[in-house]
This record gives C-alpha cells, sequence and structure tokens, in this order.
C-alpha cells in the first residue's frame, strides 16, 4: 500500500513500541527510526517492534541505516516482513545510494556535502518519493559546530542546503519536507518557520516531539479567509478566459496555481 502524503510527521524511536500507537494518533505520518533515536545495541529489538506492531502502512515511514553502517541489509530483511513500502533513506549522496530500495517509495534525507552537490541526480531517481533536509548532521559533515546563529536563523550554508533540497524536489515533481525544528520548548519560533516552508513551497514539515504538531498543521492549514478566496477565483476562472480581474486584481496563470495549492492543503 503506498504512502499518503499528508504535511505533518513526526519520528518516534524504533525501540519504544509504547509510543507507537499515540504517534499515530497525534500526526498525520509517523517515521518508525531505526537509526539516530536507536542504540546500536537496540536495533535488532526495534526491528522486531517494528514487525511486531504494525501501523497503517499508507500513513508510516520507516528510517533505516544509512548504506555504509553496516545495518541497512538486516534492516531490509525487516521490512520484508511488514507491508511497509515508505522508508527514509539517511545520508543519502548518490543516486546510486537510492537505487539499491527498489520496489519501496524513498524518503532521501539530504545532510552531508555529497548529498547536498548530488541532490537535483538524487531527486531524479525514479522511486524517490521525497527530499527532506538534515540540518546538524549537515553541518557535523562539513566540521562546524552549529546550524543556527544565536539570534535562532539558520547559517548561511545550511539555508544554501535547504533551498537546494526544495528546488531539486520541486524541479522533479517530487514532495519536499522541512527539517526539525530542535528547541522543543520554543513553539512561537517553531510557527514562524513552520509559516515559512509553507510560503517558500515545502509540502511538510517533520517534528521531533507531538506538542510540535499541531503547530506544523496550523502552518500547512489555510485559513477560512485564504479558502474562501481560492475557492472564489477558481469558481470564476471556470468562466473566463485568460487573465480577468478578481477583487481589484489582475488574476493570470501564476495566482491560480497558487489558489490551487491552497485548496490542495485543506485536503
Amino acid at each position: 500500500m503506498s504512502l499518503e502524503f499528508k504535511p505533518a510527521w513526526l519520528f518516534v524511536p524504533g525501540d519504544r513500541p509504547d509510543r507507537y500507537t499515540k504517534a499515530a494518533e497525534r500526526s498525520d505520518i509517523v517515521i518508525l527510526d531505526l537509526e539516530d533515536a536507536v542504540n546500536e545495541a537496540d536495533k535488532v529489538a526495534a526491528r522486531e517492534s517494528i514487525v511486531d506492531f504494525p501501523l497503517d502502512p499508507t500513513r508510516t515511514v520507516v528510517r533505516v541505516n544509512s548504506h555504509d553502517s553496516g545495518h541497512l541489509g538486516e534492516d531490509l530483511k525487516m521490512l520484508a516482513r511488514t507491508e511497509y513500502t515508505a522508508v527514509m533513506l539517511p545520508k543519502a549522496e548518490l543516486a546510486s545510494d537510492v537505487s539499491i530500495l527498489s520496489g519501496f517509495q524513498v524518503i532521501a534525507l539530504i545532510e552531508t556535502a555529497l548529498g547536498a552537490v548530488n541532490v537535483a541526480e538524487i531527486a531524479a531517481a525514479p522511486n524517490v518519493y521525497a527530499l527532506m533536509w538534515g540540518s546538524e548532521d549537515l553541518i557535523a559533515d562539513l566540521g562546524g559546530g552549529s546550524s543556527r546563529k544565536a539570534d535562532g536563523g539558520y547559517r548561511e550554508v545550511a539555508k544554501h542546503v535547504r533551498s537546494q533540497t526544495l528546488l531539486a524536489a520541486r524541479a522533479h515533481r517530487k514532495f519536499a519536507l522541512d527539517s526539525i525544528w530542535a528547541d522543543i520548548p520554543n513553539l512561537e519560533g517553531l510557527a514562524a518557520e513552520a509559516e515559512d516552508a509553507v510560503q517558500s513551497g515545502f509540502s511538510g514539515k517533520v517534528s521531533i516531539h507531538p506538542n510540535h504538531v499541531p503547530v506544523v498543521r496550523d502552518a500547512f492549514r489555510p485559513s477560512d479567509e485564504q479558502l474562501t478566496w481560492a475557492r472564489s477565483m477558481l469558481d470564476l476562472a471556470k468562466t473566463e478566459k485568460g487573465a480577468f480581474s478578481f477583487e481589484g486584481k489582475m488574476i493570470d496563470a501564476p495566482l491560480l496555481k497558487h489558489a490551487e495549492l491552497i485548496v490542495a492543503r485543506a485536503n
């Protein structure tokens, strides 16, 4: 069964099956994490938990371990025992990294310098479903100390990779996921970043805490005023030819596309 895209994604450690159901209830899509959230000694138990406590495969992604971790083979054997068809591949660096996951919908995680350089090639891979970028792993790979400045904003190199990931995904008609917000209690900062993600063109945003999910949902959900404007404009467009005037503004193809996207976010 294929993954059905929705905007609010939530990580849950693969070795914490006690959290699976609650995560599924509180988010649009759950990411069962076998990589960073699970210690080396607990990866076997995490795989068994994923098999023993199944979730809806249309709303679940499994983040496997990276291609050079020594764990990916066992992760794939485990997935063969489940109905899951969507996987997140960390540290994707080449299109060939994705090709070994034939038969899966792949969310390629761009979080290294090489992955950032090759992001368009990765996005073009046929089985890539979406791209996500990872800020802190990226900075660690570059040899830096933090992806953010003292004011909370991203450093220039992080903003560059964020933009490149979005551009590559959209150029190849793939979904684009924004990185996590790590400052868990700062919901105001999260709301501002999620709003920027929406207006920039990201399809969704990934969270590491359940309290972040409603904030992300609010950002991606159009207001009643936006929805009324978009639907009214699209209804009028059915009877007009070429550009036309609506509420004092000249409406052309880009604005119609914007209206279509607003309506799509409401569904």
